[in-house]
């Protein structure tokens, strides 16, 4: 895909507050300034010592950052003005505290889970559109569950798809995977159609930096050639 590099973002994951701060060093180091932020685990004390580490460690712009339901409209604001942070990305379940978010909601963007449900309150029209899960998205799709559906048969409505997670994937276990041994767990991004690649894609693995570095220009290589 044109461009594709650019799109891909490496990120600031982990499962808890000291595996974020420990990326962040990594990021330091190797001289990043632009990186996706998944922070929906880590309490808002603890994110408030994230965002000045962030500061600390140079990065000038975080275009995506998934956020949980506690996050608080002012955390958003502050993203928004000082990272130029554009796309946020939410999960089904938010839909029950969008209201705190009003003004936002053309940024806001949405990860199905595999559940094989849709709640009747989540309506992705009325937020900025789909943040597809590509592990998720092929998880959906091998067990054929309504999730997929709910993406899939919205597929001609372009405007929806905007930005995405990308994660490794198990066809055997039919599993996404967020600490990835192996480049090989990326080869299922080959047989997903093009529709479902946004404009922001950001790695959502627990890997290091080197590693997702790595990474990212093997991915690059391996769709490179797909056609929008």
């Amino acid at each position: 895909m044109e461009n594709f590099k650019k799109r891909l973002l490496l990120s600031i994951t982990g499962e808890n507050y000291s595996h974020c701060v420990e990326r962040l060093k990594e990021v330091k180091e190797e001289g990043i300034n632009t990186v996706a932020l998944f922070h929906q685990h880590i309490s808002l004390k603890n994110r408030k010592e994230i965002y000045k580490k962030i500061e600390e460690a140079g990065i000038e712009k975080i275009p995506l950052v998934h956020i949980g339901e506690d996050v608080k409209k002012e955390e958003i604001e502050f993203l928004f003005k000082k990272y130029e942070t554009r796309y946020f990305t939410i999960h089904e379940s938010d839909f029950g505290v969008l209201s705190k978010w009003k003004g936002f909601y053309k940024n806001l963007f949405l990860e199905m889970s595999t559940d094989n449900e849709v709640a009747k309150n989540v309506k992705v029209e009325k937020i900025g559109g789909f943040c597809v899960d590509l592990a998720h998205y092929q998880k959906q799709k091998d067990r054929k569950t309504i999730d997929y559906e709910y993406v899939y048969n919205r597929r001609n409505n372009k405007k929806l798809f905007r930005c995405n997670h990308l994660s490794g994937y198990s066809f055997e276990e039919m599993e996404d995977l967020h600490y990835v041994k192996s480049i090989k767990d990326f080869e299922y991004l080959k047989h997903l159609p093009t529709f479902v690649f946004g404009e922001v894609i950001a790695i959502e693995v627990n890997n290091p930096i080197k590693d997702q570095l790595k990474f990212k220009e093997y991915i690059t290589a391996l769709i490179s050639n797909k056609r929008q």
